[in-house]
């Protein structure tokens, strides 16, 4: 493993006393649908046989949030700030009892999705990005970021023919389309060009999530082998100042984007 001086993009869990971090911390990202569970799944295995310890973890996998969160959304009304809350509290339960212990006894922890999720579903739904990501600031800020990078064109036939296209997923709650499908591709594009843009901005290591799953599992292995052999993007340290600058840019950006209508 490498060292243990882990950062936080803003001031950590103040109640929290975390002492050094000797695991590291690896998110998959990417968009609904885009094959994150089924890559960790393998990822998992992959790194036992090795002899690592794994965690495992997810977006909305809280124990003291998880049901809320879905009674919540069964209702349909949720707007962008409560919305946020409940995602933020549910982030801060795992990373207080899952992450942050299993950093500490020296696991890898594998994150399905992590803050850059609200970030880019926040940005869609209209929220103030510095608010957002001062939001999540109690983050620790992960290792190694691999991004499943796909486009709706190809996003579209795997979701029909696996499990469908659901409420949120379709963005049916911002009234961007006439019909379930067509909320879906306007929703998911303006999703992915968030995503896009957060990669660029951090640094993610993107992975072209097109190819057959073998192939994309094979490209994850390689990432996370150079990482664990200390050939690491060298991105940790410059991510906490990064991301509060590209807030204010972004910030700024949509405000004159709003004059201009």
């Amino acid at each position: 493993m490498h060292d243990a001086d882990k950062l936080f993009y803003g001031n950590g869990l103040p109640y929290l006393k975390v002492g050094p971090l000797k695991g590291s911390l690896i998110v998959l990202e990417g968009t609904d649908s885009v094959g994150r569970s089924t890559q960790i799944e393998a990822l998992t295995r992959w790194l036992e046989v090795q002899g690592y310890g794994v965690v495992n973890t997810g977006w909305t996998r809280s124990p003291l949030l998880a049901e809320t969160i879905n009674e919540a959304k069964a209702g349909h009304e949720l707007n962008v700030t409560t919305f946020s809350l409940l995602y933020a509290a549910d982030f801060a339960d795992r990373l207080e009892n899952q992450i942050i212990p299993a950093l500490r006894a020296g696991f890898i922890v594998l994150a399905d999705r992590y803050m850059y999720t609200a970030f880019a579903r926040n940005a869609v739904m209209g929220a103030d990005a510095q608010w957002t990501r001062k939001l999540f600031g109690f983050a620790v800020v992960p290792d190694l970021v691999l991004y499943l990078k796909i486009d709706v064109r190809r996003l579209v036939p795997r979701v029909l023919e696996s499990k469908g296209m659901d409420y949120w997923e379709s963005g049916m709650h911002l009234k961007l389309g006439g019909d379930i499908f067509d909320s879906f591709r306007r929703y998911q594009a303006r999703l992915i060009r968030e995503y896009d843009a957060i990669a660029e901005e951090l640094g993610f290591v993107s992975v072209d999530a097109c190819h057959p799953i073998d192939a994309i599992q094979q490209e994850l292995r390689a990432h996370i082998a150079r990482y664990l052999a200390g050939e690491r993007p060298g991105r940790r340290r410059r991510a906490a100042s990064t991301v509060r600058r590209a807030a204010s840019a972004q910030t700024a950006a949509r405000a004159a984007r709003a004059k201009m209508r």
